[in-house]
């Protein structure tokens, strides 16, 4: 049985590692990022991929990644963050965060909240025309999340993607592919 040491230690490992992602909710001093106001919060909603990022903590080793947005009755938008841990068949992890979006900011720039009273900076950097495709980053630039409604895009749209966040000044080296399968014939895990 584990001791009442181990245990805590055990649920402060959580939390330190959120306190970290929270830690980039001050501003810096980075130009400040672009994002996609105004962005029609009606059309974003719905399933998006995760085809790339810099994963935080809790995302490293996903597999089939997706993002979903749910817009509730009083403007908040209720997230649900869904992956498999290490492989196509590893155990399902889920987040539940919820998104505020910040007012007078073309419904661009969320706050997300993983933790009360914490509000973590989520900026809606790109989306496209027909929104199918998407960029999620941050002031800090230090996560990003390069997303579709497809589990696939093609390698002219991602370096696009990529050359986009670049500019925007990312390391773009430290941004990884999250692998995505949906069919009974995946390929073994890596």
């Amino acid at each position: 049985m584990p001791s009442h040491q181990s245990r805590t230690l055990s649920l402060l490992a959580p939390l330190a590692a959120m306190l970290l992602l929270l830690g980039g909710c001050q501003s810096n001093r980075l130009p400040e990022i672009r994002d996609a106001a105004p962005v029609d919060l009606e059309r974003f909603m719905g399933d998006w991929f995760v085809i790339a990022s810099i994963p935080t903590y809790f995302e490293r080793d996903a597999y089939n990644a997706v993002e979903r947005y749910a817009l509730k009755d009083d403007g908040r938008v209720d997230t649900t963050f869904i992956f498999r841990r290490g492989g196509y068949d590893g155990k399902e992890r889920r987040m539940n965060p919820v998104a505020t979006v910040r007012e007078g900011t073309g419904n661009a720039i969320w706050g997300m909240q993983f933790l009360w009273p914490f509000k973590a900076d989520f900026r809606i950097v790109h989306v496209d025309e027909d929104y199918s495709e998407t960029i999620i980053g941050r002031q800090k630039r230090d996560y990003v999340w390069i997303m579709a409604r497809t589990p696939a895009i093609d390698d002219a749209d991602y370096q696009r993607l990529l050359d986009l966040l670049e500019e925007e000044g990312y390391d773009i080296s430290a941004i990884q592919r999250v692998p995505q399968c949906w069919q009974d014939d995946c390929p073994a895990d890596e």
